[in-house]
Parts: C-alpha cells; structure tokens; sequence
C-alpha cells in the first residue's frame, strides 16, 4: 500500500545544495511506490514563528498555514533534510515545523543530513532527533548522512562521485526502516485513538 510521505528542507540561502538531496529523496521515494511530496521552507514562506497554526481560531490562521496544516495531518512520515548551520540546526526549518504540534504527533521520521565538508550535517541530526521526539513523533534509527555535497549529484540530479555512490547505497535500507515505522504506526492509528 502506497505511502504518503513528506519531504521537508529548510535553506534560504541563494546558493543552497540541499535541495539536491531533498529532491532526490522525493524521486527515490516515488520509485519505490511511495507518494513524496516535497515542503520546502523558502517556497511556503511563513513569517518568524509569533503564533502557531493552534493559536488561531477555526478560518482565522493564514491560507498557507491552513493548507500546510491539512497536508501534514494527512500524511504518513516524514523525512527531515537538513543541514548543519554553525554546529546546528537550520533556521528555516525550524521556524517551518515550529508552526504546528498536533499534526506531527504519532507519525515516523527519518532524518537525512548534509554538509558542504566531511562530517555530513551529524550535529545538526542529532539535535533533530531530539526535537522531533519532543514533538511526538517516532524517529527511526536509520540515518541518511551526506558529506561534501557539493560533489555528489551530477547536473541531472542524480547521485554522483565517491559521496553521491554512498548515499544511493544507504538509501534503501533508510527508505526501508521508515516505510517499516510507517505502516506500523497506521496499523496501530486504525485500531486506536490517540490521546490527544
């Protein structure tokens, strides 16, 4: 059974390489009969967090933010692209998942870092797992790290050198351990309602 899965990257910069991942995941995660949808922070655009999409009443939360909240609340997992800013996390995508709570809750995600050098973004996982654990969801053991992405896809998009050979090699056994959480957390929302 198809999979609905969002893809979430977070950089505003001019020149940003992550989106390469980014992409590739979403195309990697339709070959294997999945539904990938990329959420990009830059291209929805909310304002510096002041109110969270609850803080508004019924109707009242900006069209963007409403549409962005269904599209959360629908989907099955996530996956978490994000580089490393300074040791941390990335601003943007931050301020992004910030907005909403309730929508994330009992779902899985997986996170896939990336860095320009040779350490592939690992500071600025670790500190998503724990986030995305106060958050509620499930995040699952299985890390995509990408070092030197500046290297690693060629002009088409596809993985690409020494790095990008890496990260196609662990991409299914990641792709497998989040689908694995995905329908396990379906099977158990269909049989009982969360406690929120």
């Amino acid at each position: 059974m198809s999979r609905t899965i969002l893809v979430f990257y977070g950089s505003y910069r001019r020149d940003r390489q992550g989106i390469k991942l980014a992409r590739w995941i979403v195309e990697a995660l339709a070959a294997r009969g999945d539904r990938a949808e990329l959420i990009d922070a830059k291209a929805v655009d909310l304002p510096m967090l002041d109110r969270r999409h609850s803080d508004y009443g019924a109707g009242e939360a900006p069209a963007a933010m409403d549409a962005l909240a269904e599209t959360i609340a629908a989907a099955d997992g996530f996956v978490f692209v994000t580089g490393e800013y300074n040791g941390g996390l990335q601003p943007g995508l931050k301020n992004l998942v910030d907005h909403y709570l309730p929508q994330f809750a009992w779902r899985p995600a997986a996170i896939a870092s990336y860095s320009a050098g040779p350490f592939a973004g690992i500071r600025a996982a670790t500190a998503w797992r724990t986030t995305l654990g106060a958050m509620g969801m499930v995040v699952t053991s299985t890390p995509l790290s990408l070092a030197r992405i500046g290297g690693a896809f060629d002009e088409r998009g596809q993985p690409a050198g020494e790095d990008g050979s890496r990260i196609a090699k662990a991409f299914p056994r990641f792709a497998d351990d989040l689908g694995w959480w995905i329908n396990a957390a379906r099977a158990q929302r269909a049989t009982e309602v969360p406690p929120f």
